[in-house]
């Protein structure tokens, strides 16, 4: 978009033109209205944001008295998030894109039409670098957190996770564990990438021989962790200890095997990932690696304010340093 361009100056009826539909269908449709069917709502929406029209929500709130948005209040990375905006007096809109882009995509254009003054974000699973650009283009200023986008140009803040698996996976070789699987996470994110990298890293460094089935990608819930169990103690040379790719999969897991008549941390060791509060009131408490979430969260909201004000923000990825909180789920191999 040319310098000094305005998305927003971009007419209802340039579009209707160009699609053959009347203004009052465009409208309708960029509001999404039922009234209009979905295949021609998604073509005026995909023509919309190819010539860069972003609609005004601001001017429509003020003819309805509705802006369609609710807030949410969490805790854990964005209660930092939070803490550090609230200094500069900046309030939070919270999106959960459950990992599907086009619902990213939506929120963004929200952002846009609130003339929100930037947004921090964990990007779904095939986020393209042309949406952070979009973003950045139309005076959005973007910060990752989490996970990174390949060729997107935002500071990303997230935990070593190669470097924190690698801390899991050493605890348990130390123990004397040879046969260790990894449960969870997909390889279309940086941080599964990292995450088995650091699992890979640790085993061949130890001269531990690795199982291709030893490794069940997939689960990221507790439900997942839960139903990975029975795959996993029917495995060939069946491991004895796991690493997984976050708590919730290893709480899930534990339920799992007890549910088999095993016992976490005595037949089977099971470590996690993200030090949930969960985490330490589980039954057993679960060994598993802290990853800096809200120091993430203070630190995005940092680089957010810096550029915000208009300073320089030099960083491309900070890592923050993991470590690992040894509880009651991992010990020595059972006999």
């Amino acid at each position: 978009m040319p310098e000094g361009t305005l998305a927003q100056k971009i007419k209802l009826s340039t579009i209707a033109d160009a699609l053959g539909v009347s203004t009052a269908t465009v409208s309708l449709a960029l509001r999404d209205s039922p009234l209009v069917a979905d295949a021609t709502r998604d073509r005026i929406k995909d023509h919309a944001r190819t010539i860069g029209y972003i609609y005004n929500r601001r001017a429509a709130s003020l003819r309805t008295s509705r802006s369609g948005i609710v807030g949410v209040v969490v805790h854990d990375i964005l209660k930092s998030i939070e803490s550090e905006l609230d200094r500069s007096r900046q309030t939070f809109i919270l999106s959960n894109h459950y990992d599907q882009v086009d619902k990213q995509r939506n929120f963004i254009d929200t952002l846009l039409q609130l003339g929100a003054d930037g947004v921090i974000m964990s990007p779904a699973i095939g986020t393209p670098r042309e949406d952070i650009s979009l973003a950045e283009d139309n005076g959005l200023p973007v910060v990752l957190i989490a996970r990174s986008v390949e060729g997107a140009n935002a500071p990303v803040f997230r935990g070593d996770d190669a470097y924190g698996v690698g801390l899991a996976t050493n605890h348990l070789i130390s123990l004397g564990h040879k046969r260790i699987a990894m449960i969870g996470g997909t390889d279309q994110t940086s941080t599964g990438r990292d995450r088995y990298r650091g699992y890979v890293m640790a085993m061949e460094k130890a001269g531990i021989e690795m199982f291709p089935d030893h490794r069940l990608p997939g689960p990221r819930t507790k439900q997942g962790g839960f139903e990975a169990a029975s795959q996993f103690l029917a495995l060939k040379e069946r491991p004895t200890a796991a690493v997984c790719w976050n708590d919730l999969v290893a709480i899930g897991l534990m339920n799992g095997i007890s549910r088999a008549g095993l016992v976490p941390g005595v037949d089977i060791s099971v470590t996690g990932y993200d030090d949930l509060e969960e985490a330490a009131i589980a039954t057993p408490a679960l060994t598993t690696v802290w990853n800096g979430q809200r120091e993430v969260g203070r630190r995005a909201a940092r680089a957010l304010l810096d550029r915000l004000s208009g300073e320089e923000v030099h960083v491309a990825t900070d890592l923050i340093r993991p470590e690992l909180h040894i509880r009651q789920s991992t010990g020595k191999p059972a006999r």
